[in-house]
């Protein structure tokens, strides 16, 4: 079961019949070594591979043969020719399945991914960790959208790039003194706001007309501080 904002609850359902009747199934990944661009379940390669070319990972923690917004996401993001061109020099992709068919992970991974789920605290799926190069270090979590698209997912794919400590400082740097200290600030007020949003969905709220005001302001709150954020 996947986790999601307060005003698309209600759209889990229609989610998964619509992979269902579109015959989405779970593509298969392969498990041992790591490319640029393309989806391994081996981790270890993966992080080695990301840290040799100084590349970020993508974590996808999914449920391949079941989850209706995992299939949904492969449709309509990971398997459009935008995205697989953005990916093949940008970023080391690695697949943490959790399927109903048990023959689809090897069974040496099996508790590997539980431990990662757990480290990163995977609530559901599907649920997208963006780590650094030093394979070790989060600097974004994304998730799953009934309208994503390429573009979308790659353009918030690259503002959680700008979350790393090494983007961070590069472009402090660059900004100088006065602007570069702003500019952290307002990088610590975005932090801040997505914080916020993240800690009250755990609460797991009720869907209710009071909560979809404050899921409404937690966003525009976010908005704002990414605005601030990108300005510089």
């Amino acid at each position: 079961m996947i986790l999601l904002p307060v005003r698309v609850w209600g759209s889990c359902f229609v989610a998964a019949v619509w992979c269902m009747v579109s015959f989405c199934h779970a593509e298969s990944v392969p498990t041992k070594g790591a490319d640029v661009g393309k989806w391994t379940q081996d981790y270890d390669a993966a992080v080695k591979l990301a840290a040799e070319k100084k590349l970020p990972l993508l974590l996808n923690f999914t449920g391949s043969d079941w989850c209706g917004w995992c299939k949904l996401m492969d449709k309509q993001v990971f398997a459009q020719p935008e995205w697989q061109e953005y990916a093949a020099k940008s970023v080391v992709l690695v697949t943490l399945d959790f399927p109903n068919d048990k023959s689809i992970v090897p069974a040496d991974y099996v508790a590997r991914n539980e431990k990662l789920s757990e480290t990163f605290g995977v609530q559901g799926y599907p649920t997208y960790v963006v780590l650094d190069s030093d394979g070790k270090t989060q600097i974004g979590q994304l998730g799953a959208s009934k309208e994503a698209t390429p573009k979308d997912f790659i353009e918030k794919f690259k503002t959680a790039l700008k979350m790393s400590e090494g983007a961070i400082e590069a472009k402090a740097t660059e900004l100088g003194a006065e602007k570069g200290k702003a500019y952290k600030e307002a990088i610590a007020g975005y932090r801040a706001a997505t914080k916020e949003l993240k800690d009250w969905i755990a609460t797991r709220p009720q869907r209710n007309e009071e909560n979809n005001k404050k899921f409404e302001s937690f966003k525009a709150a976010i908005a704002a501080a990414k605005e601030k954020m990108d300005s510089f």
